[in-house]
This record gives C-alpha cells, structure tokens and sequence, in this order.
C-alpha cells in the first residue's frame, strides 16, 4: 500500500485540507481528512484526473501552423489532410505518444481517441487491418495515460458524396465493413477501452448509422453533431430533419452516447439529447480555434443532459484551459456571470465514464487512484482559495499526476518519457 498526504484534495463533498489517501492495487482504499502528515506529500491543490473525452491525436500537429491567409477552415482542412496523407503506423505511434504524454503533463488520465485514420495511402489495408488502432493504444500505454480508442465509421465525404482522395483511408466500404474491423480489434491491457464513433451524420449515410449503433449497444458511442451550420442545413436538406433528430430516428442517442460539440442546437434538438441520457462533449479551445461557435452549455445542463470535456484538435492541450472555458464562453454568450458553480466543471472536466471508465474520477474508497496535483503556489495560483484553483491554474501549474496509483508525473517532469517536447518537434518536422 502507498500513502499520501494532500495538502488540499478535491473531495465529493468539497475541498478539504491535510487528507490523507491510501492507495493499493492502483485503487483508493482510504481518504482521512485532517489526518496527520505521513506518507508522501503532494504540496498544493489534489484533484481527480481529468478525462480528455474527444481527441484527434494526429491534429496536434497543426498547433501553430494553419493561421495563413488569415486563418480560414479551408487553411486548417487543407493541412490536416497533407498530414493526414502522410502518417503511418509507425509514425503515428510516435506522434501520438508524445501528444499523449503532453496530456498527462496538463492533468489528463485518460483520453478518448476519436480515431478514423485507419488505412494505408488510397484505402489499402494494412497487414493488420487494425494497426493504426494498435500503434494509439500503444502509445498511451507507454505514456501512462488510460484510452478508449473510439473507432470511427467514415463512409461518405457528404451527403451523396463519396469518400474521395486522402478520405479513402478513412473508409471500410460500408458500416458492415466497419463493424467487421472493429470487432476484430482485441487489444490486452487493463487502462484500455474499445468503443465506437459514427464521424457525423455527414459521413455516415443514415441507412448505415443503425448497424454502428447496434455494434456499440453497452459501449461508448460518440457522434459529432452540429458541430458547423452547415451541417444542420444538409441534414434538413437531405433528410428534412436536425442532425440530433436524425440520430435519434436511427437509435444513435441512447445513455453511452456522447454528442461531441453540440453548438447549433434547437430547443427541441436539446430536449431529444436531455430524455436520451445522452452526453454533450464541449471542445472549447477548438471551438473558438475553428470559429465553429459556443454551444448551449447551461440550457443542454437545464435540460438534463450531461456535460464533459475534451481538446479535440489540440490547438491547446491544457485540462484547466477546457474547464475554465466551459464557463468563461458561456459568460461571453449570456453577459452574465455565474452560469455553472465551480463544483459543475470539475465534474464535467473529470466525467471519465463519458469514455468507459466508471470507476474513475473521484477520491473516495474505491475509486481509481488518479489523482492530479497543482501548485497553489505559482504566479498564477498564488494568493488564491484552493477551490478556485481550476479557475486560476494552467497545465503549467501540474506537479503530480497518478494513473491507477502510479506515478506518471513527478515534479513536473513525465516519469516514463525524457523529453516529451523534443520528441513533439521531432515527429511534427519529419511529417510537415
């Protein structure tokens, strides 16, 4: 068994001070308040992991270079498809790794991979048809950091369009032929879920969106949704109907669901998703990257659905940047302040069970051992209430991270990876 003491920890019932947390077997045994000091210390703010719910891994490698000619969509698209024509395996397994260790260096515990880059150049298969999915597992394992590999059904470029030119490697034919892949994929490891992603209702043919939703009954299924007006506009073209009441037609939205993005709703869009039980994942940082919009956070939450969180296209990977934006864009949308109590945001920064893992996301006995520690004590942090520090705090301020009570994060440095940074520049150069 180890033992820590938490200076302050992030409790279900509020943030306490001198707490003591017992760990075996990658599980919490014990949580004592005003305990007296023993064990290791974790100086400052203790808090549950975080949990990355939406993640493209191999966007990371756009941070910083898609703002010519001002910046547009088609600047970004054009881009990430060069990037995406030019990964393999091999490489992937090497981007991703680092982008996965930069994570855990921001808070993060587990991530969801919403992963559709599955086949060689012009759709030929791989050897193993799933190697792109084995080279993400593999690369969170070796950075420390839980995955629900999402695998993704891209079939169509648009509606009545077919998948064309460096989308070729994105596709499986049909949802049967997805299905068949996927199922074929049966990764080992206990820090590891397989769960199910149809892209959009833009590049899933409705008749196909029942067999993805039928192979992932009991697992996560994630769908971005409304993430562009655009969107909503073909879909009521086409169909006659919104994306979310097209999904919900065809059994998409159920309580494992999540709806990635969910910016340009209706009120009858948001009431579907609330009687679901399905889940709103919020991309902040990408969102005002993209210019796609902000969401109806507090009217999706009235309206009884869940919220959580993820960084998806990593223009910035910081797990206190996504929370505090959770709030700050809603400040923005309602001029008006207060709209979620700070207790809401870690919750939703913290909803691990969005991607599978249920255990995970709060200090009590019997929960997972993942535990984020952050300095109280930075230019950033300093002179604040320790229950405002997910207000104040950066990925910067992160000393300490635990996944299933190892350490993956000792005094700021990534215990398993020397040079996450280097490694980082050094992929990203080779690709671009």
């Amino acid at each position: 068994m180890s033992e820590y003491w938490c200076e302050y920890a992030w409790l279900p019932g509020g943030v306490a001070e001198g707490v003591g947390v017992d760990v075996a077997g990658g599980a919490i045994v014990a949580v004592e308040p005003g305990r007296a000091r023993r064990g290791r210390t974790l100086r400052g703010l203790t808090l549950p992991g975080m949990a990355n719910a939406h993640s493209h891994a191999f966007h990371r490698a756009l941070r910083g270079r898609t703002h010519g000619d001002r910046g547009t969509f088609w600047t970004w698209r054009a881009l990430m498809y060069r990037l995406a024509e030019r990964l393999d395996p091999d490489a992937y397994y090497r981007l991703a790794r680092a982008v996965y260790a930069e994570m855990v260096l921001a808070g993060y515990t587990s991530v969801g991979e919403f992963h559709y880059l599955h086949h060689g150049p012009g759709g030929r298969r791989y050897d193993d048809p799933n190697a792109m999915s084995a080279a993400l597992v593999a690369a969170a394992a070796d950075a420390g950091i839980r995955i629900c590999l999402l695998d993704t059904c891209y079939l169509a470029g648009g509606p009545d369009k077919p998948l064309e030119g460096v989308q070729l490697r994105f596709g499986d034919g049909d949802a049967d032929g997805w299905a068949s892949r996927a199922e074929d994929f049966r990764p080992g490891g206990e820090h590891v879920v397989v769960g199910a992603a149809a892209h959009s209702v833009r590049a899933v043919p409705a008749p196909q969106l029942p067999v993805v939703a039928e192979w992932a009954a009991g697992r996560p299924l994630h769908v971005h949704l409304s993430e562009q007006r655009a969107e909503n506009e073909d879909c009521l073209r086409v169909h006659g109907v919104t994306p979310t009441a097209l999904l919900a037609r065809h059994g998409v939205l159920a309580e494992r669901t999540t709806a990635v993005h969910a910016t340009h709703l209706t009120d009858d869009d948001m009431s579907t998703l609330g009687a679901s039980r399905t889940r709103a994942c919020f991309c902040p940082t990408t969102e005002r990257d993209l210019g796609d919009g902000i969401g109806p956070a507090s009217a999706l939450a009235a309206a009884g659905v869940r919220l959580c969180l993820g960084s998806d296209s990593h223009a910035v990977i910081d797990a206190f940047e996504e929370t505090r934006a959770l709030e700050l864009n809603e400040r923005l949308a309602a001029e008006a302040r207060g709209r979620f109590a700070v207790d809401d945001l870690v919750a939703a920064a913290t909803d691990h069970a969005a991607i599978g893992f249920d255990d995970v996301g709060r200090i009590e006995p019997g929960g997972q051992a993942d535990l984020v520690t952050v300095r109280l004590d930075s230019v950033r942090t300093a002179g604040g209430a320790p229950d405002g520090a997910p207000l104040t705090a950066t990925g910067a301020d992160v000393t300490d991270v635990l996944v299933a009570g190892r350490s993956v994060v000792s005094d700021g440095e990534h215990t398993r990876i020397e040079r996450p940074a280097a490694d980082l520049a050094a992929e990203i150069g080779k690709l671009l």
